[in-house]
């Protein structure tokens, strides 16, 4: 009798609705999987259609198109002497499931809805699909047609069921299943369910891997049994990245991981486990004496072995040590494989970033190298669909890149929009890490594109306005910030679509956006300025993350000019000079550091708080620096400038989702964009409570 089964998980970079593209890479993880010996296959969540179909699940071309793919994926030659576990999504008794489908040779053996759906964060799962309600419960499900013809079943399991072979028990779970304290890998391992599964679409977050980690082993460790936790990889569509991590695990041990971070489409992980392990460790810590108090579940009885008789001198994969990326690395990883996704997927020809000389036009540059780092080593490792992409994308079929900075002149142009409020300082920074990336670098000088906007204003209207400075109003000196700000937007359209015209070159650029997250919760930009882009890799990313990430690029890149920009006070350089000197500052314009930006912006959304119960938490957290009433003012502050600001969010560029405290309007965050920006009652409690501790100030420390 057999023992040790050879059992496969995988990520697929699966883009939604392309149904060709994800039916060939399912197919080729399987044909992987079968070569290294598997004989069950597991894929992410809503493989067949990509997980970022949104309202297209409504369509019911969605379901039709899944319901090909998978006669396609039935009948196919690849797909025989394995059991393959795909994701779809499914209509039963006129409700919609997001649903697994597990079949073996030509037959439907279960179709298995999820049971506990994601309805936090980025993730709207209720909006689209029903949960299935029914613990241990299977129904009959008629098959479409299309399906009949090559099973010959007209009817096969719908529900909360495992697959029994002859040799184990294989239970199924579906990615937020497992983050629930109701996971049915608890149930599953009391009723004697040997091998878990999960197929999900957990999208990157920094320091998110960790918890993935911790929770398969958790569920592992507290009962034993293995573990198989597939996930989609890549840009889907949208502002999320979906970062692999395919593990294997066995009693509390990792025995094989996947990248986080790769360029490659098809990703299969396999390990060879011993079942007796599991039974050995279930044995002695399991207490075999307890009664599963709950119904059995239903076994599906399958006739086949997912072990092999001689497999005796088969060796088995033992426990290894997670290796996880710094933050500093995630930031440089992730947007990176998410930025070459959009441009080889969007049909352009490169990116062009207005270039400012300070940390986040900076952090954006250097991500873009990040990711002509990746796309040359990715082609030296021999992945000829990298190769394919970048010839298409530089229209040069003989073209192979080799050096990150070559192929960074290719794809990459970098502009200084410059005016007489700009300093040398930047100037100089920009050109110089352009240098250093070797983007393409141009210095476009904007005051006569202001001075012609101001000029027809004044013509109209008979004034003409003047900087603070210069002895103007409030209104006159930000409505000067603001046209710079907006010209620079313009420009940046304007060469994106036509530098590469110019040089007779084919295709447009993408414009890249570099506002940071702590800017988009104050609103600290102007709206349509060049803010404004095609899509923004640091979106999500506070400004202390960035600072680190530079320090980091500047090392691990030899980018030597990252040290000066890191040390440079952040500013916007809209208004006048003083003797040549920057003026203004970001920290002081805002009224607050980017150190405490980051902290409320944790408070506002991770912890739920509004203002008083912000004030609350902040009066102990910062008692150090700021006395209460300096707590108050700077909550007060932070909530006036969010609430009237609120509603530049709404036509913020698309960004890369990367912290969990990100503002992005009815995406992310589910917050109105008008407010009553007195915050009356709000601020009141606050202020009651600064003169109850200036009554009795010790009764509060």
């Amino acid at each position: 009798m057999g023992r040790k089964v050879t059992l496969a998980t995988c990520s697929l970079n699966q883009w939604a609705l392309d149904f060709d593209g994800n039916l060939q890479r399912i197919l080729k993880s399987i044909e992987i999987a079968k070569s290294k010996g598997a004989n069950y296959r597991l894929g992410p969540e809503l493989e067949i259609c990509g997980y970022g179909c949104a309202d297209h699940f409504y369509e019911s071309d969605t379901l039709l198109h899944c319901f090909q793919v998978l006669k396609t994926l039935l009948e196919s030659p690849e797909t025989q002497d394995i059991i393959c576990d795909v994701g779809m999504p499914v209509m039963h008794h006129n409700v919609r499931y997001n649903c697994r489908v597990l079949f073996l040779n030509k037959k439907i053996l279960l179709i298995r809805p999820k049971m506990l759906l994601a309805n936090y964060g980025n993730n709207r799962e209720f909006r689209w699909f029903s949960p299935w309600s029914k613990p241990r419960y299977v129904e009959e499900y008629f098959l479409p047609r299309m399906i009949q013809d090559v099973t010959g079943q007209v009817t096969v399991p719908f529900g909360d069921a495992v697959l029994s072979t002859k040799d184990t028990c294989i239970g199924s779970e579906i990615c937020a299943e497992l983050w629930n304290p109701r996971s049915p890998h608890v149930d599953m391992g009391l009723d004697g369910i040997e091998i878990f599964t999960n197929s999900s679409a957990s999208y990157h977050e920094l320091r998110k891997a960790e918890q993935r980690v911790n929770l398969v082993r958790s569920a592992t460790t507290k009962s034993g049994g293995i573990y198989l936790f597939a996930n989609q990889k890549g840009c889907d569509g949208d502002r999320l990245y979906y970062d692999g991590c395919a593990m294997i695990a066995i009693n509390g041990d990792i025995t094989a991981q996947g990248t986080q971070f790769s360029l490659n489409d098809v990703e299969v992980l396999t390990a060879t486990l011993d079942l007796e392990d599991v039974r050995s460790y279930r044995g002695e810590r399991c207490h075999p004496h307890m009664e599963y108090e709950h119904k059995p579940y239903e076994r599906i009885k399958v006739d086949f072995s997912l072990s092999d008789c001689k497999d005796t001198f088969l060796p088995t994969h033992q426990a290894i040590d997670w290796i996880f990326h710094t933050p500093e690395e995630e930031i440089s990883l992730g947007p990176a494989c998410w930025l070459w996704d959009y441009l080889r997927r969007s049909g352009q020809a490169g990116f062009l970033l207005p270039l400012s000389g300070g940390v986040d036009s900076a952090s954006s540059a250097c991500i873009v190298y990040s990711m002509c780092v990746l796309v040359c080593q990715a082609v030296k490792n021999g992945n000829d669909r990298v190769l394919e992409d970048v010839q298409r994308v530089v229209s040069d079929a003989s073209y192979r890149p080799v050096d990150p900075q070559e192929l960074c002149g290719r794809l990459f142009t970098t502009c200084y929009m410059g005016s007489e409020n700009s300093s040398e300082g930047t100037r100089n920074r920009a050109k110089e890490l352009a240098a250093q990336i070797g983007s393409k670098h141009l210095n476009i000088n904007i005051d006569m594109a202001v001075k012609g906007m101001l000029g027809i204003f004044s013509m109209v209207m008979g004034k003409w306005p003047n900087f603070r400075a210069n002895g103007g109003s409030s209104r006159e000196n930000l409505a000067l910030q603001n046209v710079q700000a907006r010209v620079r937007m313009i420009l940046a359209y304007l060469f994106a679509q036509l530098y590469l015209w110019a040089q007779g070159k084919p295709g447009g650029l993408l414009v890249l956006g570099s506002a940071n997250v702590d800017e988009s919760l104050t609103g600290y930009f102007t709206k349509y300025d060049c803010s404004s882009a095609d899509i923004n890799p640091i979106g999500g990313v506070s400004k202390m993350d960035l600072k680190s990430f530079l320090l980091y690029c500047a090392e691990h890149f030899q980018l030597s000019i990252l040290k000066s920009i890191v040390a440079a006070p952040p500013t916007a350089e809209l208004e006048p000079l003083t003797g040549g000197q920057v003026s203004q500052t970001d920290e002081a314009d805002m009224g607050m550091t980017y150190s405490e930006l980051s902290v409320i912006g944790k408070l506002r959304k991770i912890s739920k708080c509004g203002p008083y119960s912000m004030f609350c938490k902040l009066i102990h957290s910062w008692r150090e620096s700021c006395s209460p009433s300096q707590v108050a003012a700077k909550v007060k502050h932070f909530f006036r400038m969010y609430s009237a600001n609120r509603h530049k969010m709404t036509t913020v560029t698309p960004s890369y989702h990367a912290e969990s405290y990100g503002p992005d309007d009815n995406r992310f965050d589910l917050r109105p964009f008008l407010y009553n920006t007195r915050w009356s009652w709000q601020f009141r409690c606050i202020d009651n409570e600064i003169s109850l501790m200036e009554a009795g100030y010790a009764e509060y420390i």
